[in-house]
Formats: structure tokens, C-alpha cells, sequence
């Protein structure tokens, strides 16, 4: 946390120095990024309008802010995820002059997001939006993937417990099985141990634990359903994880900005559901993090 408050107040005194008094006003936005799912409304059905109105908050212009919606039951190379992320990011940027972006993503997004930060000359898009990052801030990333997209491909009885979550066999899951994860991140991602770095700080908010005691008004922030769902899926998972991601592949790339009891009200846990969701005073978090 501190270096990343260094690295801040850094560019801050650089850009009054040397930026000049119009550039010493950056015209700053938000980007959030759905995780895996094919949306075509993440405000509602993936982020939900508390949480998004909560972390517009924080913006100078609160007009400056994008919720993407794209395919991204696809891999994330493919015009369906990456193509339409660059297009909306690309299409942002330029219409609104933003030339200090945050990037705001979950779970398998921090994928997609990492695949564009990884591969600049992929796209002639590429470099505009990387230019215009400050920093992405990925929330139970599936950086390494995830045992459970193991199990559904393998059609055991994951599929039951976790098809809500992950959408069955689609190319997104496929991906971020473990094996397939560790290919990727040696040969065509950045950020992970023994890569090179993102050209972007990728700043990590790991989830820990699943609580779902039925007499504890916590355990419903979100969704009790849900978060049932995934206190299941954890019994095959680490005791470090989400319900859904063990806390190593949250944590497998870029730094770890906190784990949630760090930081959360009253040092709850957030489930893979609850870190998407207004709970536990992360949309303030994050809004004060702008």
C-alpha cells in the first residue's frame, strides 16, 4: 500500500513539474469490467446500480464512467472479449479526451484486461488505452485459474454446483483451467512470477473466505443463495479462497493491493459474489481509491 501511495504522489509532483498547468488536469474515468459471462447489462446484472453509483462517486466528472459489456464466454484473444473490450475502452477514451484511466475488473475480466496490457502490438488500439491507465484494480482476479473450471469441463459433479457461477462448458472456462492458465501466463501473459512486468500497475483485492450462517444478516449481502452455492464449491478449494478462486491464483499476478479483512467493515470476508457487490464498504474503497 505504500508504494503504491508513493508511486501516486510521484506522478502527481512529475505531471505539475513537467505537465504543464493543462495537463496538470487530467480528465480522469473509470472503467468496470465484468468477469465471465456474456453481458449485455453488467450495471444491473453483474455489477448491480448500488455498487456502480457508489464508485461514480469518486470521479470529478461523474459522466466519466464506462460499464462494459461484452462476450466474454469467449477466450480472451478473440474479437468477442478482448476486440470488444478494446473497442468500448478505445471508444471511451477518445470520446471523453480520458488520459487518466482506472480499470476496475473481476475475476476472469483481469484476464481479458491482462491479455490486451500483455500483447500491445495485437491491436493498433492497444497502446491508446494503455497509455491512458493509471492502474487496474482486479478483484478475485482468476489469474491462475481455478480447479472448479477443472471439474466443469471435466463434467463431474462441479457442473451442478457451479454451472450458475460459470456458464457451463463455454471457451471462458475452458481457459481458466489450471493447467491451461499456467501455459498462458509463461508464454503469452505478463505479470506473473518470472514474467516480465504490465506496463500498468495491477493492483489485486484477494477474497478469502465464504460466511453463510444463516443468523448472520452478513451472509446475505449479495445474495444468501449465491453465497450458499459457493461455500459448497469451497470444500473442494483451498481454505484460502472465495468459493470460487483460491487466494494464490487472486494473487498470482501484478501485487496484491489487500486481502478483504484487511480492509472490508468489520474485517468480513468477501465470497467471489460479495466482491462484485455492494458489501462491506468495498464500493467506498474503491470510489476513495479514484
Amino acid at each position: 500500500m505504500k508504494n503504491r501511495l508513493v508511486r501516486a504522489f510521484g506522478a502527481f509532483v512529475l505531471t505539475m513539474l513537467f505537465g504543464g498547468a493543462s495537463s496538470a488536469f487530467a480528465a480522469t474515468g473509470v472503467a468496470l469490467v465484468h468477469g465471465t459471462g456474456n453481458q449485455t447489462d453488467a450495471y444491473n446484472d453483474y455489477w448491480q446500480s448500488g455498487m456502480v453509483e457508489s464508485i461514480r462517486q469518486g470521479l470529478p466528472n461523474s459522466n466519466n464512467l464506462l460499464v462494459v459489456n461484452c462476450q466474454f464466454e469467449e477466450y480472451m484473444w478473440t474479437s468477442g472479449a478482448s476486440g470488444c473490450l478494446a473497442t468500448q475502452l478505445y471508444n471511451f477514451i477518445t470520446s471523453k479526451n480520458i488520459d487518466d484511466l482506472v480499470v476496475i475488473t473481476h475475476s476472469n475480466g483481469g484476464n481479458v484486461m491482462r491479455w490486451i496490457l500483455s500483447n500491445p502490438t495485437q491491436d493498433s488500439r492497444y497502446p491508446t488505452i494503455i497509455n491512458a491507465i493509471r492502474w487496474v484494480n482486479v478483484i478475485a482476479a482468476s489469474s491462475a485459474g481455478t480447479p472448479l473450471a477443472d471439474a466443469v469441463i471435466s463434467g463431474n459433479q462441479f457442473e451442478a454446483a457451479v454451472g450458475w457461477l460459470l456458464g457451463y462448458e463455454n471457451d471462458a472456462v475452458r481457459m481458466q483451467q489450471t493447467s491451461w492458465m499456467a501455459s498462458y501466463n509463461q508464454t503469452s501473459l505478463l505479470g506473473t512470477a518470472d514474467r516480465p512486468a504490465l506496463p500498468v500497475p495491477f493492483y489485486s483485492i484477494v477474497g478469502t473466505d465464504v460466511e453463510t450462517a444463516i443468523w448472520d444478516s452478513d451472509s446475505y449481502c449479495g445474495g444468501y443463495t449465491q453465497n450458499l452455492g459457493l461455500e459448497v464449491t469451497q470444500a473442494w478449494l483451498d481454505s484460502c479462497s472465495d468459493g470460487f478462486i483460491n487466494c494464490s491464483s487472486q494473487s498470482a499476478a501484478g501485487s496484491v493491493w489487500f486481502y478483504d479483512t484487511s480492509r472490508t467493515k468489520g474485517k468480513e470476508p468477501l465470497s467471489h459474489n460479495q466482491s462484485r457487490r455492494k458489501c462491506f464498504n468495498l464500493d467506498v474503497i474503491l470510489r476513495n481509491d479514484i
